[in-house]
């Protein structure tokens, strides 16, 4: 939609947090963007978030500060806000609008595209296929990343959900189409430290060189919050779309999000659902997560991994709950991991990718890829289990076996969990690894293992059984 005419309103009516008010309005639209003057002259930006019956309430991403009811001047531009695109965003650092932030020139644009997307037609959809690889065993090995997938991380205040996220952004890669492989990275409320920390981290290894970067920091206005991952997403789906490539987004912290969502909700005076987020909090989170997949007839791809931080780690929150939902597994940061010193925290246990199963495999990652990861799985479930009999028997009323698998455990941890963050290992060399701490075992107790498959690991050098 586009006016012929455009007309100054100055018929503010009411101003309150970040939404403004205007009456008298005529041919106005959802989501279409306004521009605002202030009684100093200072041009503000706002979308519309509501309309009707003559009167649009507006959000304005710079804030309300500054703005009155009487000199204030609106005017509706009759388009929808809308994201510079080109292949050209790789490298570049942005805020949360899509703006530079780098001293960089402004974003040379191939097209301009609207950050509200469209549905993927459900039946044009293609069921995720193929692997990336993230350079993490504890991702890698049981709970693999599949192109088109959305699998979230779980995490909760003070754990290292933030290194895990760059150790990600820096290593991840598709072998063998690393040219084709970009990543987009969104950050929401974050810090200037932590801005910095992302900055710097990527620069010095060359990741930024195939990393769009958008960052919405946390005294900018919430309302930019609600834009951030969405402007993000629209330059994902430019790059798999337009481009061909696989595009990897990272999403954090959707938490601050949908506080932010929260804010807006509460400003507009809506009914509170659960926790006062809105009632539309899950319809929300959805239009972002679904825009990953794969469509017939492209070659690029869209996978996700949002990172969200549980409050008091509860995942009955209504975030990761709903978010479980929507996606297809998540990843847990574990704080009891992290007391231990282990890094990355992420706990096997609950955590799932539910398209593992499309990722692995002869042509994929390796043909036995399946059987160790349902070896190591049941192992160290069985050490788990076990270390919580000794807190009530102790260790002397253990088995020889019940022994091994104690062992087993803490070896788990320390060897295949644990890695340095700078460490990247392929798929190769963490499957290497997993058969290298199956050698505690003898042959009889590798029952997720087809003996044919241990004949082979036996013949390559990686189990060597006690």
């Amino acid at each position: 939609m586009r006016k012929e005419t455009f007309i100054t309103y100055r018929t503010v009516s009411d101003v309150s947090g970040p939404l403004l008010v205007v009456e008298q309005t005529h041919n106005v639209a959802y989501n279409e963007v306004v521009r605002i003057r202030s009684p100093t002259g200072q041009l503000l930006t706002g979308t519309v978030l509501e309309t009707g019956h003559g009167k649009a309430v507006i959000q304005v991403f710079e804030g309300t500060s500054g703005l009155d009811t009487h000199s204030t001047a609106v005017r509706f531009i009759g388009e929808t806000l809308k994201l510079p695109v080109s292949s050209e965003i790789l490298g570049r650092v942005l805020d949360g609008s899509g703006n530079p932030l780098d001293n960089g020139p402004p974003l040379t644009a191939e097209d301009h595209w609207d950050i509200y997307g469209s549905p993927i037609n459900p039946y044009a959809r293609q069921y995720p296929r193929q692997p990336i690889q993230t350079g993490l065993s504890v991702i890698d090995g049981l709970n693999t990343l599949v192109r088109g997938q959305k699998l979230p991380i779980f995490s909760g205040s003070g754990l290292p959900h933030n290194r895990i996220a760059a150790q990600i952004v820096r290593q991840a890669k598709i072998p063998g189409e690393e040219s084709d492989f970009a990543i987009v990275f969104a950050a929401m409320g974050i810090t200037a430290t932590e801005a910095q920390y992302f900055i710097k981290s990527f620069e010095e290894t060359g990741a930024l060189e195939h990393t769009a970067l958008f960052l919405n920091l946390a005294n900018d206005p919430a309302i930019e919050r609600i834009i951030t991952p969405r402007a993000a997403l629209t330059a994902a789906e430019y790059l798999a779309y337009t481009a061909d490539m696989h595009v990897l987004v990272i999403l954090t912290d959707m938490t601050n999000y949908a506080e932010a969502l929260r804010e807006i909700s509460a400003a507009r005076s809506e009914v509170p659902g659960r926790r006062g987020y809105p009632g539309y909090l899950y319809t929300d989170l959805s239009m972002i997560y679904e825009r990953a997949g794969r469509i017939h007839g492209r070659k690029g791809t869209i996978t996700q991994m949002p990172i969200l931080s549980m409050p008091q780690d509860d995942m009955t929150h209504p975030i990761p709950d709903l978010s479980g939902y929507i996606t297809e597994g998540q990843l847990l940061v574990s704080r009891g991991l992290h007391r231990r010193g282990i890094y990355p925290p992420i706990d096997p246990g609950p955590s799932l990718s539910r398209l593992m199963k499309e990722g692995i495999g002869e042509g994929m990652t390796r043909f036995d890829h399946k059987e160790v990861q349902a070896q190591l799985y049941y192992a160290y479930s069985e050490g788990r289990d076990l270390r919580d009999l000794v807190a009530v028997v102790g260790s002397e009323a253990l088995t020889e076996r019940d022994q091994e698998y104690l062992k087993f455990a803490d070896r788990f941890e320390k060897e295949f969990i644990n890695q340095g963050e700078h460490e990247d290992r392929t798929f190769e060399e963490t499957l290497d690894l997993g058969w290298k701490l199956l050698s505690e075992f003898p042959e009889r107790e590798l029952k997720r293992c087809d003996p044919s498959t241990i004949a082979w690991a036996q013949e390559k050098g990686v189990y060597v059984p006690p």
